[in-house]
């Protein structure tokens, strides 16, 4: 299958990881499908991905809501063909000790980060078994393998996304599909600035000291090893926890 011909999907694909993501991967050729709740932050992306030459769409999306998943895909498919790339960055976090956890709020991180990891990939999964090749990369998150104290429901979800991963890695390695996650510690990201905002994480500086590496994750970093994971190259790699941490975790 020729690289350009490719479709990629990237949900939260309008600022974070998901913003730097979805540039990785239309360099390498992609065509991209920028998928994320706020729509018009998705179109400006996408806007920007066109304005370098690349084939570009953007889709309002909520991941928890499987009849707004399949829209956003028949709407990629329509206009840039199969998808044979799937990125699920969306996703929630946020901190509340555990005994004043509602259930609401566990619920929306289980339905963003979890059933939505797997409402994407099961809209994807046909295209790719159909083609004998795919590629799924999740992005879960250290939390989900080591817990965090008041992220109860942030951990679980993260955790069962690596537990989905490893399965469908496993279900659909014959079909020429690898399923990989890569699971950050500490990301430079708009989710990072609004919890150290709130007090709940401390400063850059501090989060720096915590990595072996003397730094703070950048965009760049995480897409470097998704969008390698997304090639012809990395076929025989499945079902891993790449851990893009600075050391943080081994």
């Amino acid at each position: 299958m020729s690289r350009l011909s490719r479709v990629a999907v990237v949900t939260g694909g309008a600022s974070g990881l998901g913003l730097s993501i979805c540039a990785h991967l239309a360099r390498q050729g992609s065509a991209v499908g920028v998928l994320d709740l706020d729509s018009d932050a998705a179109e400006r992306a996408a806007a920007r991905l066109r304005s370098g030459g690349s084939r570009a769409v953007a889709v309002g999306v909520d991941v928890a809501d499987r009849a707004s998943v399949d829209k956003a895909f028949e709407v990629v498919r329509a206009e840039l063909g199969p998808v044979g790339i799937l990125v699920t960055s969306a996703g929630v976090s946020g901190f509340v000790p555990f005994e004043e956890l509602t259930y609401e709020v566990w619920s929306r991180a289980l339905d963003v980060n979890l059933t939505g990891t797997f409402h994407c990939a099961q809209a994807a999964i046909t295209d790719m078994t159909a083609a004998g090749w795919g590629r799924i990369v999740t992005i879960s998150s250290a939390a989900g393998q080591t817990g965090v104290a008041r992220q109860a429901h942030y951990a679980a979800s993260k955790g069962g996304v690596i537990a989905l991963t490893k399965t469908l890695a496993l279900e659909y390695a014959a079909s020429g599909i690898t399923v990989n996650t890569i699971p950050p510690f500490t990301a430079d990201t708009p989710m990072l600035r609004s919890m150290q905002a709130s007090k709940h994480l401390p400063r850059a500086e501090t989060l720096a000291r915590m990595v072996p590496a003397g730094r703070l994750g950048t965009g760049d970093d995480i897409a470097a090893v998704c969008a390698f994971l997304c090639t012809d190259e990395a076929g025989y790699l499945t079902g891993q926890v790449i851990a893009v941490n600075g050391g943080a975790l081994t």
